[in-house]
């Protein structure tokens, strides 16, 4: 049974509290919490907390959501009402994100997953807010990234900062040629879409890594060109 259809079939459960329902599962121990029902309820109302936190919620970042997680076309009615719900909910962001954070170690990668999946969205309407960058960074906190991992993986999102490939990379631009080599190897172990599948991460964040992949690829060759040059 798919995770979209365990959320189908828990529609009557979740009511009109997304976050009362939440608390109540994410005090189960789950022995794959990237595949429990917790981690994706709180990644449904984190996205839609995302989508509203310019104060407005477009078709496009809607539109933004259903790519990023793939969710099926049989189950879309569930999870949008979800999605709606989590949306209206007086709940704060922040207390979704410490559910979610609860479930992983600081700094996790399937963490750095879910903050690619909300940048996806936030940028959904060519426009990145100051205030989807708030909360964004907000979201980053709770999750154990401080300041400067921050700043790496808003550089991969953001318009203009990839001419910051040192940044995506997290290395000062004094780094040699061979801390910049080790570095982009180890990122590239440590992204590659195939070691999500084989540690279990949804496929749904599965694109997530591929692009974030991606990113890193254009950083390591735009930096080896300017030390060809």
């Amino acid at each position: 049974m798919s995770i979209w259809q365990r959320i189908r079939e828990n529609l009557s459960a979740i009511g009109t509290s997304v976050a009362g329902f939440l608390g109540q599962i994410a005090r189960q121990r789950a022995t794959a919490p990237e595949r429990s029902l917790a981690f994706t309820i709180g990644m449904i109302a984190l996205g839609a907390k995302m989508a509203k936190a310019d104060g407005v919620v477009t078709e496009v970042e809607v539109q933004a959501f259903k790519r990023v997680f793939h969710v099926p076309q049989k189950d879309l009615s569930a999870v949008a009402r979800v999605f709606n719900l989590a949306k209206q909910d007086v709940t704060g962001f922040d207390a979704y994100a410490r559910q979610i954070a609860k479930l992983f170690h600081a700094k996790a990668a399937i963490l750095e997953d879910v903050l690619d999946g909300l940048f996806h969205i936030a940028k959904a309407d060519d426009a990145m807010h100051r205030a989807e960058l708030r909360y964004l960074e907000q979201v980053a906190h709770i999750f154990g990234f401080d300041e400067a991992e921050f700043a790496r993986i808003a550089a991969r999102h953001v318009v203009g900062e990839i001419e910051k490939p040192y940044v995506v990379l997290g290395l000062q631009p004094s780094a040699t040629l061979d801390e910049i080599k080790k570095r982009y190897r180890k990122l590239v172990r440590d992204n590659h879409p195939d070691k999500h599948i084989a540690a279990g991460v949804p496929p749904e964040m599965i694109a997530v890594a591929t692009q974030r992949l991606q990113r890193i690829n254009e950083a390591y060759a735009l930096i080896l060109r300017e030390r060809m040059a």
